[in-house]
């Protein structure tokens, strides 16, 4: 009997591990520039990160007040060490322990610090200063080592695109050969302690810069057609993509295959100057809404396919006093008065909010159903179970486990797949997107990713013809739901208890 019961135990505790394993995947995260005289203090940025429930933050220095406002939130931080500091940290190991011991150990862990970027963007720098991050690196470890530190705090540094010589195809992408002197040591630095290779990706850039030569709707996750690479018949439909490949091509190419990409900077500007007419909210609103969706629908890229991928966008909010043009001052979603440049859901748990009156890109007078953000999880959970059951008639296949519109996993999307599907099968009428008031009717095409939201004409089987009317309850004569939400913890449970009652037969 015993023996029996610890066989049970072992298994329950493989399989916890295992979903405690798959439970791990890629995150975004956002960059708290501070580069104005505008800003709110710390401490209300940090509840305005938590009230968006934000938790991965890149912060560009180490900031003492910065970093006591964020303890014992859970946020987690990456923090800088500027480029101006490379020098000393370099020349003497005494530099990077008196840091760690002043700086960062007095508010760890209550403050969750797991990043740390010595230099960053060193490419871009006017001063010949690339053959100082190694050795500022290497102490920085060396210093997190004696702490004790060094399993649970990575080193790396960051860079531009600027970095490669070639990043199309993406199967060509190469690192320049100017930059050999350092990128040898710092890639053998970042794949023997399995540190991740950090770059900032601006498709924004690459379509201001070369309009005549990239679509805007490829820039923006937006694009119907696909672009080839001649070289390995890899599709690409999005130019953020292309540029993470570029890297992971140009790594493979010098033989350090086992290293991780990191993105430490994307966006997009909500203004710019008259000739940056991309610079727009709708634009902004577009692709960083389509690249949370992305990044948390674990779905890669062509060459790393479900490949985890952690990002951050930039920024937090606008920074009134960075040089240059417009734009450079408008990258925030917010602004110093903490409110919304343009509406975003930053965890990818539900639909941007896409009605009529929010900035979005229209399409071509096609309608679609979704579920609203506002509506109670009780009443998203009854419409769905109503749609997908014999009532609604709605083929609910692909918002299940392993299917296309699965993730992410949570009421909102998977009802307004359901939704969509019922509207577009009964001829698109308002009726036919009402659910007890939790249906709206939007111009914004929901399709993500491999998840293809129905439109009137491309149906494959029509309903009975019968109104949207959603009970308050599920009804008690239903023999058939197709939808059921099961937590991971209840999962187990039910798995433990079988397992006992075969020990007890």
């Amino acid at each position: 009997m015993a023996r029996g019961f610890m066989f049970i135990l072992l298994v329950v505790s493989s399989v916890w591990l295992m979903l405690l394993g798959s439970c791990y995947g890629s995150f975004v995260g956002i960059c708290y520039g501070r580069n104005a005289d505008d800003l709110p203090p710390p401490d209300k940025v940090s509840q305005l990160v938590q009230d968006h429930k934000i938790k991965y933050v890149r912060i560009y220095d180490s900031n003492i007040q910065v970093l006591k406002s964020f303890a014992n939130t859970g946020v987690e931080l990456m923090i800088g060490i500027p480029n101006l500091d490379l020098l000393p940290f370099s020349q003497f190991q005494t530099n990077a322990d008196t840091w760690l011991r002043n700086s960062i150990i007095p508010y760890y862990p209550a403050t969750k610090i797991t990043y740390i970027t010595v230099g960053a963007e060193i490419t871009e720098s006017p001063e010949n200063i690339s053959a100082l991050v190694v050795p500022a690196m290497t102490n920085v470890l060396a210093a997190l080592k004696k702490a004790g530190l060094h399993k649970k705090i990575k080193v790396s540094t960051t860079h531009s695109l600027g970095v490669l010589s070639r990043s199309f195809p993406p199967s060509a992408g190469a690192f320049d050969s100017k930059h050999a002197h350092f990128l040898k040591p710092l890639l053998e630095f970042l794949a023997e302690n399995q540190s991740p290779f950090m770059i900032d990706l601006y498709p924004y850039y690459a379509y201001r810069d070369s309009r005549n030569k990239v679509p805007l709707d490829y820039a923006l996750f937006e694009s119907s057609s696909e672009v080839i690479d001649q070289n390995t018949g890899l599709l690409y439909t999005n130019m953020f993509d292309a540029q993470i490949d570029a890297i992971y091509f140009a790594l493979s190419a010098l033989n350090f295959r086992t290293i991780k990409v990191m993105v430490t900077e994307t966006g997009w500007p909500s203004k710019g100057s008259p000739k940056e007419t991309a610079a727009t909210p709708d634009n902004a609103q577009t692709y960083n809404m389509n690249l949370i969706r992305h990044v948390i629908n674990e779905t890669g890229t062509p060459a790393k396919p479900g490949e985890e991928l952690d990002i951050y966008i930039f920024s937090l909010f606008n920074e009134n006093r960075k040089p240059g043009l417009e734009s450079e001052r408008n990258w925030g979603l917010f602004y110093p008065d903490q409110t919304s440049v343009y509406s975003l859901d930053f965890t990818g748990q539900s639909p941007v909010d896409m009605t009529a009156d929010s900035n979005v890109t229209k399409s071509n007078g096609t309608k679609w159903c979704i579920a609203s953000s506002k509506a109670t999880q009780i009443d998203l959970q009854n419409a769905i179970n109503w749609a997908c059951g014999t009532s609604g008639n709605v083929d609910c296949t692909p918002i299940q486990p392993s299917q296309p519109c699965f993730q992410p996993d949570n009421l909102v999307s998977h009802a307004s797949y359901a939704f969509n599907s019922y509207y577009q099968q009964n001829g698109a009428s308002d009726v036919a997107c009402s659910f007890g008031g939790t249906g709206v009717i939007v111009d914004k095409d929901p399709t993500y990713d491999s998840c293809i939201y129905m439109r009137i004409g491309n149906n494959q089987t029509l309903a009975s013809n019968s109104t949207a009317a959603i009970p308050s309850a599920p009804s008690s004569s239903s023999n058939k739901e197709v939808y059921a939400s099961i937590s991971t913890s209840a999962l187990l449970l039910t798995f433990l208890f079988f397992l006992l009652d075969l020990e007890r037969a």
